[in-house]
């Protein structure tokens, strides 16, 4: 049911005072689905909130646990009473210490390897992602907590993957695939979406016989090699396209609507942006992948295979 934006649910609970646990537990329920305490027993919620159809298993608890309980709509009658209710749900409480823990974290970074950075980066996207999903109107904390989220989500990228390219300006020159059969290409070391990605173009459309060294660090490239998404290297990221897009654009295969497609889905994942409906399935097979496959070329050569498989389905499958 389409309810307007005005409109909000109210939770009135009554329970016997033996009844102490079951407070405990609605209280706890009501707190995280973010709703707001107007007094004891009295909560709040929008109506448009995706928490909000999780009120009426709250009530029927608190029914069978021979209490009295209400759900009730409540329309805000006029924009002065809509903004003092949303008042109520302003998270700047709860992002102000993640915030302060997360600027003390960030001091961390550089004295933390491998697990230790995955552990902490998942600790504080639980707790970021946790206050996001009851933002129901986010204001000026929540443009502060995305930026220094994101900044953070950087640092911990950029220790992880070293030599990950800037973006670079300038024109994409048009080359010859001729000129560039037998070569030596590589890359940084545990490929993830774009070097898989762009591997894979290469040994698919450009170079079949292709060979591949992967880098501990870029400074090992070898001199007779061609590099590919790294700082310097021949091919990486130009203006907003990624390395895979300028791939596709040197060597004129931006006319395959397959690749075009998959160049999307890759540019999402990379960099962010419109995202594509198979983005989170492609990173989820691909994080699957690297658990299995702690060798590079065997990693290419599994999920080489989802990406053929997903090429045909781009160059056939039309959108509705």
């Amino acid at each position: 049911m389409h309810r307007p934006s005005h409109s909000w649910l109210a939770l009135v609970v009554s329970l016997p005072s033996a009844s102490a646990t079951v407070r405990m537990r609605i209280w706890r329920a009501v707190k995280a689905l973010g709703c707001a305490a107007l007094r004891d027993g009295a909560y709040l919620l929008p109506a448009q909130a995706e928490q909000a159809a999780q009120l009426q298993p709250l009530a029927d608890e608190a029914l069978q646990e021979g209490g009295q309980a209400w759900l009730l709509q409540v329309q805000a009658t006029h924009m002065a009473e809509q903004a003092a209710y949303q008042t109520l749900f302003d998270r700047t409480a709860d992002y102000t210490p993640w915030l302060d823990e997360l600027a003390q974290a960030r001091q961390l970074l550089p004295t933390l390897v491998g697990a230790e950075l995955q552990r902490l980066q998942r600790r504080y996207a639980r707790t970021y992602e946790a206050i996001r999903k009851i933002d129901f109107f986010p204001g000026e904390a929540s443009i502060r907590a995305e930026a220094q989220w994101r900044d953070f989500a950087n640092a911990v990228e950029a220790l992880q993957s070293p030599g990950e390219p800037q973006t670079t300006a300038g024109r994409i020159a048009r080359r010859d695939r001729m000129q560039y059969q037998g070569r030596l290409w590589a890359t940084r070391r545990h490929l993830w979406v774009d070097r898989v990605a762009s591997a894979w173009l290469i040994q698919r459309f450009i170079d079949p016989s292709a060979r591949f060294v992967w880098l501990n660090a870029i400074t090992d490239c070898p001199a007779d090699a061609l590099g590919f998404d790294f700082d310097g290297a021949t091919f990486s990221h130009v203006g907003e396209r990624v390395t895979f897009e300028v791939l596709l654009a040197s060597f004129g295969l931006d006319g395959d609507r397959g690749l075009l497609r998959l160049g999307a889905m890759v540019h999402a994942l990379d960099v962010g942006g419109a995202t594509t409906p198979e983005a989170g399935g492609f990173e989820a097979v691909l994080a699957g992948a690297r658990k299995r496959w702690p060798d590079d070329d065997a990693l290419l050569a599994d999920v080489g295979g989802v990406l053929d498989s997903l090429h045909a389905h781009f160059s056939t499958h039309r959108k509705p």
